[in-house]
């Protein structure tokens, strides 16, 4: 065995911590630092993930490893297709191990719970000594999170999105939100015009690294969902830079009013489309933030704009890691409304007479990529007011998303969008009828279905079923300050009125197709082995 002055530190970098200032490289030297970055069969096909996802994270793990080494460190990089791949996290370390004979493991937590949960064995089952660091690359620590929320019977986003604006300072005014209000989103939900469209969003024409994963996934997962007759992602820091660049030169103006809005066609609309560079970590969220708070004052965005903005990143995308962590494991399995109808096949094939739907599944094969409103008001809505089974929304939307990482989709799709957790994370489920997306969309014109009609052939499926979810769940609802003034509205509704809505949704249920086999998820596993 070689001396301890002589034997490397092992520095395991994970797909989603492709950040050059990690807590596990500071104040590592290059030349007794050994970088290991793993393509592994676990993380690949634990679910059938999205044709462009995978290429994306694969891309994106060469061009920093390259990255890395030209800068001078030592990278051991596992490639899925070397022949001894052990085709787990835990495998290639101890790979690794018996390779390097390192004093030590140094590695940044997971984000993920069920790879938190392997790194957690690693101090038993390696004899180096194995430093776990907390991920810094958040606003606020997990520790810091479990203290704001321990106390309180209800966990708000809009209260710790308060906490974080005192801690970043960002648009405030002294102790004070700048312009006097700390939530500006009544001003941005402003219906799409005709003919709405926006600047083009930055694409990145594949290069030889990335064209080599594309034939890679076509090759190997040829039966996962998703297209790659387009490949657009940034892939590299530079690239993720520019991409942001055209973002606040072109799109961040009118991003506030219209990031509610859908128009058939239009998939990016002012969206930043940023959401995969950060959660792959080329790009530092606080400073686009700062980025964010600069235009406005710059004049070159207004306050409404912003204030979403950064709402998204330092309100909503630090809640929800933070209410993972609180919530786990038994977020995974929450059903709070006993939903167990299983998953249509549309949500696959997108062929559906909806317009809503059919356009919003064509968008996320094409691009592994809808916007939240289309997420939440349209698929989520769906799958909400249908009673579909909560575990299988949850693999859906972690499979088809190129930005889905388990930590961000599980409190955004059991939570927010089902209601699974029984309204520990949001104060109301979010349902709603076509008269939503007739208001906020242009989907509806060309549709079979028509909004203005609540029952029957041809009306819109969403008006039945709205009601039919509101019933079903009447004892819980009706004590929500937020929803239950709707049962008035029903109450009054003569008898045959209500028993159409019902007869109406029961009709349009029985229509619905589960998904086949063919669709079927690899198995998921809650550790490695």
């Amino acid at each position: 065995m070689a001396s301890d002055t002589k034997r490397p530190i092992l520095v395991p970098i994970l797909g989603d911590q492709l950040t050059r200032t990690l807590a596990s490289l500071r104040g590592r030297t290059k030349d007794d630092t050994v970088i290991l970055m793993m393509e592994v069969w676990d993380e690949a096909t634990y679910v059938k993930h999205h044709k462009q996802k995978i290429v994306l994270i694969f891309s994106a793990m060469r061009h920093f490893a390259a990255e890395l080494e030209d800068a001078g460190w030592q990278v051991d990089y596992v490639k899925l297709t070397d022949p001894d791949n052990a085709g787990s996290f835990t495998g290639e370390v101890a790979r690794a191990v018996e390779r390097l004979d390192p004093r030590a493991i140094r590695v940044v937590e997971a984000g993920e719970w069920r790879v938190q949960q392997a790194i957690a064995q690693w101090p038993d089952k390696f004899a180096c000594e194995v430093e776990i660091l907390p991920d810094d690359r958040f606003v606020a620590s997990l520790s810091e999170f479990r203290d704001w929320a321990e106390d309180r019977v209800q966990l708000r986003m809009e209260y710790f999105y308060r906490e974080m604006r005192r801690k970043t300072g960002l648009l405030m005014d002294g102790d004070k939100p700048l312009g006097g209000e700390w939530n500006l989103d009544a001003q941005n939900r402003k219906p799409p015009q005709e003919g709405l469209s926006a600047p083009e969003r930055l694409k990145f024409e594949p290069d030889a690294i990335t064209q080599d994963c594309i034939a890679l996934v076509e090759e190997q997962f040829a039966d996962h969902f998703g297209s790659l007759e387009r490949f657009e992602w940034p892939v590299t820091r530079e690239e993720a830079e520019e991409a942001a660049d055209a973002f606040f030169a072109e799109r961040i103006e009118n991003f506030g009013p219209y990031q509610d809005a859908m128009v058939a066609g239009e998939d990016d609309l002012f969206h930043s489309m940023l959401s995969t560079s950060i959660n792959l970590g080329l790009l530092d969220p606080l400073e686009l933030c700062r980025r964010a708070e600069q235009s406005y004052r710059d004049g070159k965005a207004p306050l409404n704009s912003v204030e979403g903005f950064i709402r998204q990143i330092i309100g909503w995308r630090e809640y929800v890691r933070g209410f993972y962590w609180h919530q786990m494991p038994q977020l995974q399995d929450a059903n709070a409304l006993e939903a167990h109808r299983p998953l249509p096949e549309f949500y696959w094939t997108g062929e559906t007479d909806m317009a809503c739907l059919a356009d919003c599944v064509r968008s996320t094969r094409d691009n592994a990529h809808a916007h939240h409103i289309q997420r939440l008001m349209v698929l989520g809505n769906f799958a909400l007011l249908a009673g579909i089974s909560p575990q299988q929304v949850q693999d859906w939307y972690l499979v088809v998303y190129a930005d889905a990482y388990e930590w961000v989709e599980l409190p955004n799709v059991a939570a927010m969008i089902l209601y699974a957790d029984g309204g520990k994370l949001a104060s109301k489920p979010y349902a709603a009828s076509g008269n939503y997306i007739n208001k906020m969309s242009n989907y509806c014109k060309g549709c079979r279905y028509s909004p203005a009609k609540k029952t029957g052939e041809g009306a819109c499926p969403f008006n039945p079923l709205y009601w039919h979810f509101m019933t079903r769940h009447r004892d819980r609802l009706e004590v929500n300050p937020r929803v239950g003034r709707i049962f008035p509205t029903w109450d009054r509704m003569d008898e045959d009125k209500r028993q159409d809505y019902l007869d109406s949704a029961e009709a349009f249920l029985a229509t619905l197709e589960p998904a086949s086999p063919a669709w079927a998820r690899a198995a998921r596993t809650t550790q490695e082995d």
